[in-house]
């Protein structure tokens, strides 16, 4: 049973193909576009593919964007379905004040990683990083309950108001250096120690509440260039949003 995985984020779509809708299942293809150009997926990258015999997405680009993408996938007899957050699925509570709110890659994602750890030994608390046009910081505890989250802009959010409210600054090329001493460095380093000491305190604040050393997971398009600078050791995962598409597939799809 073929499987199309997609996340549609605010930038990019990313897409993956499964020969089944279960974790560990094979990758047959996959690709990336971005959402100006969603258009031509039909007639580009997904004329090609095997027909998907199931499709499962979370889109947070808002719903004109999943209209595009469902046209696009009318050249196959498929139906589209979306993940909603909802109190819980997967074997992952949402302690959100209002679940359907959450945002469905943040819900997703922690999905994915909640089931990484158990894959690899007993369950511990986790924070999960997502770094991309924003930056998303959450804590699940031992349980596998979400106990809340942060959001706050990316890099290039933070460079772009600084441009355009500071006179004379441009977004940079820096370097993260220990301590800048030019202004390229120094913006390039200051988005960077923002992003790395809001992660250290949602740590701490995981550490405190469940007394024990988090397990930390990062993804997202930009992870590898926060990682030398987290100030815990974390483990970079490439598709996590994947990951977790194909754990709840598994459970609504019986793969």
């Amino acid at each position: 049973m073929t499987f199309l995985a997609i996340d549609v984020g605010n930038t990019r779509l990313k897409w993956a193909l499964y020969d089944a809708p279960r974790p560990g299942a094979a990758l047959i293809a996959h690709g990336a576009e971005f959402l100006d150009h969603i258009d031509r997926l039909a007639e580009g990258s997904w004329a090609s593919l095997p027909h998907p015999e199931r499709m499962l997405g979370c889109v947070v680009a808002g719903d004109a964007v999943k209209r595009r993408v469902q046209e696009q996938m009318e050249l196959w007899d498929v139906a589209p379905s979306w993940v909603v957050s909802s109190a819980q699925e997967a074997g992952l509570t949402n302690g959100y004040d209002h679940p359907s709110r959450l945002g469905s890659d943040r819900w997703v994602a922690m999905i994915g990683a909640r089931h990484h750890v158990l894959a690899r030994g007993p369950a511990r608390p986790l924070v999960v990083v997502m770094v991309g046009t924003a930056v998303t910081v959450e804590c699940i505890d031992t349980e596998g309950r979400f106990m809340g989250g942060l959001i706050l802009p990316g890099h290039g959010i933070m460079l772009r108001a600084l441009e355009s409210g500071t006179a004379g600054l441009h977004v940079p090329t820096g370097e993260v250096r220990p301590f800048p001493t030019n202004t390229s460095d120094a913006l390039t380093s200051g988005g960077t120690y923002a992003i790395a000491g809001a992660v250290e305190r949602m740590y701490q604040h995981l550490l405190q509440h469940c007394g024990q050393e988090p397990a930390c997971i990062m993804t997202g398009g930009a992870g590898w260039k926060m990682a030398p600078s987290m100030t815990r050791p974390f483990e970079l995962v490439d598709n996590l949003i994947f990951d977790g598409l194909l754990e709840i597939a598994a459970r609504r799809f019986g793969g």
